[in-house]
């Protein structure tokens, strides 16, 4: 069970989480958030050693606008002794030091903070405010009940994305359902310090029983993370193939294919495909699991091609292979 910024962290998790997740602001910090005019302002007095990330003049529009990403171009001075490492939760300020939000700073890549949360956001709700545990679970907990009000999962669908990074409000975290499974891909250096926060949280999301963390490796090696340095990561509880159905056809996705193993944000473009093609000629070039020519078939295409290139081949799916998939 997820719960919204403010409500109790459930009793069986793992110490780390739970006590990460229970962290309170000093109450006087919190008592006087609800209250000032900047709420970030006060509950950063709390926060002993929390660095500033002071915007160049004229750039604050843009992120208050909602863009989550702060260049380093952007970026005017850093206030903060010592200075703020990669992963460390920071404050994002105009010229004149004003908190205008928070997020999580990052020495090396070119998006120096991914803004989380607006100084809007902190001063309705505090509960969440400088504290990346808890935002975490406020964010997912919203993504699903999102999906749910879109209708997903289905008896029709049981594969979808839950987590759109910048569209989620969690930049560059991407979690994909497929049937009881969850990837979840990374391409954060942020997203990896949390993983064992993220693996809990997604773990909790109904019908999730296995997950498969998928790392970016040359993205993050932009954020300054090398992960092939690191020791050896958990052992997937899943790896292979897994059997899904979007829009009641049927896929088997490889969980070590493309991207997630399954280009999940593309569902409505599929079903659109669907509705054009009665009774037309229809190529789908590199057509990888062939969603679009499966989809023409669907429709009543009365000829489909699907071509993947592979090991420099080319192998072509006909309409009858369709047919066949769709049956």
């Amino acid at each position: 069970m997820l719960r919204a910024c403010g409500g109790a962290a459930p009793a069986a998790m793992p110490a780390l989480v739970r006590a990460r997740l229970a962290r309170p602001a000093s109450s006087t910090a919190y008592a006087a958030a609800t209250a000032s005019s900047s709420a970030l302002e006060e509950l950063a007095a709390g926060r002993k050693g929390l660095a500033r990330v002071v915007l160049k003049k004229g750039k604050t529009q843009i992120f208050r606008d909602g863009s989550p990403m702060v260049f380093s171009g952007a970026v005017d001075r850093i206030i903060g002794r010592p200075p703020p490492k990669t992963g460390d939760v920071v404050l994002v300020a105009d010229g004149t030091e004003k908190p205008i939000g928070w997020g999580l700073y990052n020495s090396v890549s070119m998006f120096c903070v991914r803004l989380m949360q607006l100084e809007e956001e902190a001063k309705r709700d505090p509960t969440c405010a400088l504290n990346m545990e808890r935002l975490l679970e406020a964010r997912i907990l919203s993504a699903v009940d999102l999906r749910r009000s879109l209708g997903l999962p289905s008896v029709h669908t049981n594969a979808y994305r839950l987590i759109n990074s910048e569209g989620d409000r969690l930049s560059g975290l991407i979690v994909d359902i497929f049937a009881d499974v969850a990837v979840i891909a990374s391409s954060a250096a942020w997203v990896e310090k949390y993983r064992q926060e993220i693996q809990f949280l997604v773990n909790k999301v109904s019908n999730v029983n296995h997950i498969k963390w998928r790392s970016s490796a040359d993205i993050l090696k932009e954020e300054g993370l090398d992960i092939s340095e690191q020791k050896e990561p958990e052992p997937s509880s899943h790896s292979g193939t897994v059997k899904v159905m979007e829009n009641d056809i049927i896929y088997l996705v490889s969980l070590e294919g493309q991207k997630t193993g399954f280009y999940a944000d593309q569902r409505e473009s599929r079903h659109f495909i669907s509705t054009l093609s009665k009774g037309q000629r229809v190529l789908d070039i590199c057509c990888y699991s062939g969603g679009f020519a499966l989809n023409a078939a669907k429709g009543g295409a009365s000829n489909v091609i699907g071509i993947v290139p592979y090991d420099s081949e080319v192998v072509f799916f006909y309409f009858d292979f369709c047919r066949q998939a769709l049956t």
